[in-house]
């Protein structure tokens, strides 16, 4: 009788200890809910690479297996979860994975419609209207540098060429998105 008691007592005095632990584990949580992100950033964001080879790791360690790389400084991803210094992000097919936070860059890019795959064309007009006249056309897949975008429309650097593309055939931005570098 009396090793049962003590063994309830153990049983309880680890519960009661093992309270405390939870309750900061699940505040840290909710805090890092409550900014965004760990890094107090809004999740999901866009950003870019800086390197032109960014390792991709099926988790947030460099114990992990890299399980592709990245070969082009400036492509846009989607960061949609943090983990201390690690990102997991997106890319313009859908494939994740996790990237260490050094190699990411704040400056913003897109992709011209990577979904079409090379069938159609986009025009990119020198001013933000259709009717407007077209300074380029470009292919999907082509990097653009953002200057803004206004919710419908942003204004890109293409190499040498600048003016405006419809924001619904870019990926790298959200739709409605406002940005003013």
């Amino acid at each position: 009788m009396l090793a049962r008691c003590l063994t309830g007592i153990a049983v309880a005095l680890s519960l009661v200890l093992a309270v405390p632990a939870a309750t900061a584990a699940e505040d840290g949580a909710k805090q890092a809910t409550a900014n965004g992100s760990q890094s107090g950033l809004r999740v999901p964001r866009f950003v870019s690479l800086k390197s032109n080879r960014v390792n991709v790791r099926r988790g947030p360690s460099t114990d992990q297996a890299i399980v592709w790389v990245f070969a082009r400084a400036g492509l846009p991803v989607e960061i949609i979860a943090e983990a201390d210094n690690w990102r997991r992000v997106r890319d313009s097919e859908g494939a994740d994975g996790w990237v260490f936070h050094s190699l990411l860059s704040g400056r913003r890019t897109v992709l011209i419609s990577p979904w079409s795959k090379g069938k159609e064309a986009v025009a990119l007009y020198g001013r933000r209207s259709t009717g407007s006249h077209a300074v380029a056309q470009l292919q999907s897949g082509v990097l653009g540098n953002v200057a803004s975008c206004d919710g419908e429309w942003c204004e890109l650097t293409v190499g040498d060429y600048s003016g405006y593309v419809e924001q619904s055939k870019l990926w790298g931005v959200y739709r409605g998105e406002e940005i003013n570098n």
